[in-house]
């Protein structure tokens, strides 16, 4: 072996070497293997990997390999996203470079610069994910502009419509000025901002005014009605009466209605149908007009009166102003405020009514509510589900056409007399009619919704369809449930009459070490392509898959990552010392727990214990915790404590005993790197090779299942007590400064563990340099004068005739004895409590009454040495 773990060499070699063996593909399990199947959250062609990409890997990724390793058919089937609105705008910006737009070299050319743009820069995020380890069928790839997806998408719209669930007209969207494009609720982020609320008079035709405040005066234009809530005392005698658009002065009534907030701003609230969402379900219910005030590109239009042609902001200042000198306006005050603003650019989103097409959602949300409420879809964490039904019961139509050139085009075309035409391929042009196609494409998510079925070739009924879907596993971020899951669910259920996939997984947002939202502008953006650069790419997954559990947020600390890098290397030490004592050819597997020594029969039983641990968490989805559970086995029991104890049959045992030791050693690292493979699936692969193994590879060795033959409860409890003891003797040395290489005597006793004191005094020897450890019996006096450690019913002492000061050692005493008895205290008030004993469950109450007999007898046993030794 390698004094160190190269991974910059290793990861690429490694990953070679599995994709050329075929061991990706589900294939490499037996023709009846029961399938898993995981399709990836298309990341954006135009993507560079970030933290969330890396988390959403290495937990994919995980879970693909876990099974895998179970004998499954595992399948993970890859591909990106064509990102619409991301992509376009890229292109864009690299025509801007050349002088020219889109508009100037037209859709034709556009798109062809857009599939080139594609081809050149769209595998760039492929490759990232390769560099995480992902084990995808890269043979699978899949696109979502492919000619098969787009099959699938041209043949569920065209279903949907012929159903009457999808049509044309015109509604209130989210605008984006700058794009001109509608863009989705996902496409809009939504922060708190300071702003202004603007208070003013709304002019009554009988020459009064109601008091009114807003925060976008702009809006003013397209007031319909301004409503007051009808118990409201101050206004509710004016209902009824005609308002006048203050500087256009427009007829419009005073309406009440319950949904008015008395407590904010003057209690009336101006209504802007046209502008405004919670203001258009209110022009729904009272039958008000809708007034569009605005361009594409966010001008004011000609409803705006002497307005027009001015952008909406300066408007905004423009009217207030007028306002000012007609004495209309009461006062501005600075007011925190939701501002909804485009992901991509950061300007103002715009509410507008606009001509779009849209889907009748509810029909296919109801069969989505009911395949979760029965069971037949499972959301993880369970939480979710509560946030699905409301969001499900509340769903409204969805706007799915973008004005874009870039994507699936809407196979929809318009005859010159008014006929809407929609189909796979354009109707014949005759004398009468003629046709043009739909401009618009289609949002994103509507081909992502269908990615589960469209992916394995539905709607041809292929083999990959026939063999692989429903699918398993849907692993994605919480914040999607909405936009990406619940589209999976309704789409994949009305159009395959199955759920598409099993199992929901959400996980977390990344942020950073301080619990903060990762971005540019806080100047706290971490780079996963840096640190896998730095410290390779298991660290960086074993830091994510344990950094949290599901469904919440991970503070992704670069200290972490660097702690399991020194992880790696501690694994790679713990091989090198196995290997480097494997002595000819070592029987695989180990002895039966008869044959082998008490350390041993300890480590074995802590090995099977952690395979049914890990098993139990992986089927409760806690990944993150069996990944702490195993470092803690490795580092803490294995390295820390039996690697060490092994040296004594290793160096000075029988053949018998060097042999079993041996064995042991193997099994316990060659199960352990199985156990870590999932998380760690580099450093394991590659310190497998090194040692005695059975299989090809460890990526399609078989998972561990736990052998509870070794389960071996006296053997734990003796070790236990013998590693608590060791312990106790190294503080006693480090308080008193005792040199390591310092030789020091002890003395023990015992009735419980006096044998086995005996039996594995080398234990200390090797352990605290205590190569004389004399075992009291028969009621033989300790030393006077001496350090004492107490464990259960065990004491050792520590003669401190010439290195402690005694006075020190009788205050330690003193202090630990106080500890023991407010320890007892409060464990005798828990016993003492009715409640706690009537409800707790037996197994619970009997360990809390073992503990306080442990903690007498050791207050007991320092009562007795502080009386010997303090006179």
């Amino acid at each position: 072996m390698p004094k160190t773990f190269d991974f910059k060499e290793a990861e690429s070699r490694l990953y070679r070497w599995w994709q050329d063996h075929g061991w990706f593909k589900p294939e490499v399990a037996p023709p009846d293997a029961e399938p898993y199947v995981i399709s990836m959250p298309p990341p954006n062609v135009t993507g560079r990997l970030h933290t969330g990409h890396a988390l959403f890997t290495t937990l994919e990724d995980l879970m693909i390999r876990y099974e895998r390793m179970r004998g499954k058919a595992a399948l993970w089937v890859p591909g990106s996203d064509h990102a619409g609105i991301a992509t376009q705008l890229q292109v864009e910006k690299m025509l801007r470079d050349q002088g020219t737009s889109r508009e100037e070299i037209g859709r034709e050319e556009f798109l062809a610069r857009t599939w080139e743009w594609k081809e050149k820069y769209g595998g760039e995020i492929i490759e990232q994910l390769k560099r995480m380890g992902a084990s995808c069928d890269w043979d699978r790839l899949r696109f979502t502009l492919d000619e098969g997806l787009s099959n699938a998408v041209q043949e569920v719209f065209i279903t949907l419509y012929e159903q009457g669930l999808i049509y044309r007209g015109p509604r209130l969207v989210n605008w984006s000025p700058g794009l001109k494009t509608a863009v989705s609720d996902l496409e809009v982020e939504r922060e708190e901002e300071q702003g202004k609320l603007y208070f003013f008079k709304y002019p009554l035709e009988d020459g009064d005014y109601l008091p009114v405040a807003t925060t976008r005066p702009e809006t003013i234009l397209g007031d319909t009605a301004v409503a007051v809530h009808p118990e409201d005392e101050r206004y509710k005698h004016l209902i009824g009466k005609m308002a006048l658009v203050p500087m256009l002065n427009r007829r419009i009534p005073v309406i009440g209605d319950e949904y008015v907030d008395r407590t904010f701003g003057t209690g009336a609230l101006k209504v802007t149908p046209g502008h405004d969402f919670n203001d258009y379900e209110l022009s729904k219910k009272h039958n008000l007009p809708i007034i569009n005030i605005m361009n594409r590109d966010a001008t004011i239009n000609q409803n705006g009166g002497q307005y027009a042609g001015l952008d909406r902001f300066v408007a905004r200042e423009k009217i207030w102003a007028d306002m000012t000198l007609a004495g209309m306006t009461i006062e501005v005050k600075d007011h925190t405020m939701v501002v909804p603003r485009s992901q991509r650019g950061g300007e103002v989103v715009e509410p507008m009514i606009s001509t779009q097409w849209f889907l009748k959602i509810q029909p296919l949300a109801e069969k989505a509510i009911n395949a979760v409420r029965n069971g037949d879809i499972e959301i993880v964490p369970e939480r979710f589900e509560k946030v699905y039904y409301h969001w499900m019961e509340n769903i409204e139509d969805w706007c799915i056409s973008r004005q874009l050139w870039w994507g699936h085009r809407i196979p929809a075309w318009y005859g010159s007399n008014g006929e809407v035409y929609v189909g796979k391929t354009a109707p014949a042009t005759t004398a009468s009619v003629t046709w043009t196609p739909e401009e618009d494409v289609l949002d994103t998510w509507f081909s992502s919704g269908l990615w589960p079925f469209s992916t394995l070739g539905w709607p041809e009924q292929t083999a990959d369809l026939r063999r692989y879907y429903p699918t398993q596993m849907m692993e994605t971020g919480y914040d999607i449930l909405f936009f990406w899951v619940a589209r999976m669910i309704m789409m994949g259920l009305w159009f395959t009459d199955k759920p598409p996939f099993k199992t929901v997984y959400l996980h977390g947002l990344v942020r950073d070490k301080l619990g903060r939202k990762i971005s540019k502008t806080l100047g706290n953006v971490i780079d996963p392509l840096e640190m896998v650069e730095q410290y390779g790419a298991d660290p960086l997954r074993f830091t994510l898959a344990t950094g949290g559990t599901p469904g919440n947020d991970i503070n992704l600390d670069t200290a972490r990552v660097e702690r399991n890098w020194r992880f790696v290397n501690k694994i790679w030490q713990m091989t090198n010392f196995v290997t480097s004592n494997l002595d000819g050819d070592v029987p695989f597997g180990a002895p039966p727990a008869s044959e082998l020594d008490m350390p041993s029969r300890w480590i074995m039983s802590r090995l099977q214990r952690l395979v049914a641990t890990t098993q139990r968490l992986f089927d409760a989805y806690q990944y993150g915790e069996a990944g702490r559970q195993i470092d803690d086995f490795l580092w803490s029991e294995f390295a820390d404590w039996y690697i060490e104890i092994s040296k004594y049959p290793l160096y000075q045992g029988s053949d018998a005993e060097k042999t079993n030791t041996r064995r042991v050693l193997l099994t316990v690292l060659d199960t352990s790197l199985r156990l870590l493979h999932p998380f760690m699936p580099f450093v394991t692969e590659e310190l497998w090779s090194f040692i005695p193994h059975e299989g090809d590879a460890l990526i399609v060795a078989s998972w561990p299942q736990a052998d509870e033959s070794y389960f071996d409860d006296a053997a734990e409890a003796t070790m236990v007590t013998l590693i608590d003891l060791v312990r106790g003797i190294r503080n006693v040395r480090d308080e008193y400064k005792v040199e390591p290489s310092r030789k020091i005597g002890a003395q023990a006793e015992s009735k419980q563990y006096a044998a086995a004191l005996d039996q594995y005094r080398y234990l200390f020897a090797r352990l605290c340099n205590v190569p004389d450890l004399q075992i009291l019996t028969g009621g033989a006096a300790p030393a006077e004068q001496a350090a004492t450690v107490v464990v259960g019913d065990v004491t050792v002492y520590l003669p401190l005739a010439d290195f402690v000061d005694v006075a020190a050692e009788c205050e330690r005493l003193t202090k630990e004895h106080t500890k023991l008895v407010e320890q007892i205290t409060k464990v005798q008030a828990t016993l003492g409590n009715e409640q706690f004993v009537s409800r707790a469950k037996p197994d619970v109450v009997e360990r809390e009454r073992t503990r306080l007999a442990g903690l007498q007898a050791s207050a007991e046993q320092l009562t007795e040495r502080i009386a010997g030794l303090c006179k």
